[in-house]
């Protein structure tokens, strides 16, 4: 292997060769390693990346993926995939063939994710367990697709985890007011909360929330933007999907609400945030307003759920809880709120009755 020593730094170096995807010869150099052992082992990571030969390990058919994915994904997603992929791939998977992972060697990495208990004695939870799973199946999927691996192992492996919780968390419209009452001392916390309770926003949504798209004559809210805190940055990205750009029709009170907070702003121009804080501060306000045990502590994305229930409990059809929660399939809302519309099958039949 072309491994050199630079005799003036006392480091060793990597000069090698490769074609690229357009069929170009190149050369590859790197200096800086410390031992000709480490030098040697770049060497041969980068050229298994180079040849995308399915020999190469999973590691590095990661590298690969991760490449190709984060041209295509908005950032706080990519981050959030790197999570899963460092953490709980790698460590099972990285050393391995990707060519080698079998449905047996993923059952045995499935079943210590679910024989997993933290120091509280607390398991994965069953939605968790479904993320982590897809995943790794999303990245085999990516081999058989673009690089003719045979199959997906995960496929006879078969799935763990479930898509959506047995009992999703939520608040009625009593304990989000008791909640309310709780947290009120802070002008920004309240107003916070009464526009993501009613009106189902996404947090990121509300922390990108400008002045200017708030219409107090019309009593809309233009969504149009997420913000996310990413490595000590502000981010702000296009919401979720395009569906997600949308207006939303507020009531007179929480019109009112949100006026008497903005003015309250001192020098507040059209393109300010009106909540120029992080998502930590509205998660922080939730733990602060649940300590004493009164109302039950629920997800901040918990809150978006309560809207949906609301709505549900209100008669909206899930077509019209789609559109205001800005889901880009009305199927997603069906799956997502499913167990919250069946006591609507019996009003159903009720009023056919009373045509008889």
């Amino acid at each position: 292997m072309p491994v050199f020593k630079d005799e003036q730094r006392g480091t060793y170096f990597v000069k090698c060769y490769y074609t690229d995807h357009t069929g170009t010869r190149k050369q590859k150099k790197k200096r800086g390693f410390k031992l000709q052992r480490d030098a040697k082992e770049w060497e041969r990571n980068f050229l298994e990346t180079q040849q995308a030969d399915l020999s190469m390990t999973f590691e590095n058919f990661v590298k690969i993926y991760n490449e190709d994915m984060k041209h295509r994904l908005r950032e706080h997603s990519f981050i959030q995939k790197q999570y899963i992929i460092n953490t709980k791939l790698l460590p099972f998977f990285g050393k391995l063939p990707v060519s080698q992972i079998t449905p047996a060697y993923v059952r045995k990495w499935q079943n210590a994710l679910i024989a997993y208990r933290d120091k509280k004695d607390k398991p994965y939870s069953e939605t968790y367990l479904r993320t982590i799973n897809n995943q790794l199946s999303a990245i085999m999927n990516y081999a058989v697709r673009y690089y003719d691996l045979k199959e997906n192992p995960c496929r006879k492996a078969g799935s763990i985890g479930k898509g959506h919780a047995d009992e999703m968390q939520f608040w009625t419209t009593d304990e989000f007011k008791r909640f309310l009452e709780k947290i009120s001392d802070k002008p920004p916390a309240r107003a916070g909360f009464l526009i993501l309770y009613y009106t189902g926003l996404r947090i990121g949504e509300l922390l990108a929330l400008e002045y200017g798209d708030i219409d107090f004559d019309g009593c809309t809210i233009n969504v149009n933007k997420s913000y996310q805190h990413i490595n000590g940055k502000d981010v702000v990205t296009p919401p979720k999907t395009p569906k997600s750009v949308r207006i939303i029709s507020i009531p007179e009170f929480l019109r009112d609400e949100i006026k008497s907070y903005t003015e309250r702003l001192y020098g507040l121009h059209k393109h300010d945030r009106i909540f120029p804080c992080t998502k930590h501060f509205f998660e922080h306000e939730i733990m602060r307003g649940t300590k004493d045990g009164e109302v039950k502590r629920i997800r901040l994305h918990d809150i978006r759920h309560s809207h949906a229930s609301l709505l549900i409990e209100m008669g909206f059809s899930p077509l019209a809880v789609a559109d205001r929660l800005g889901h880009e399939k009305v199927e997603t809302t069906l799956n997502t709120y499913s167990h919250l519309f069946p006591h609507k099958r019996d009003e159903v039949a009720e009023k056919l009755q009373k045509l008889k």
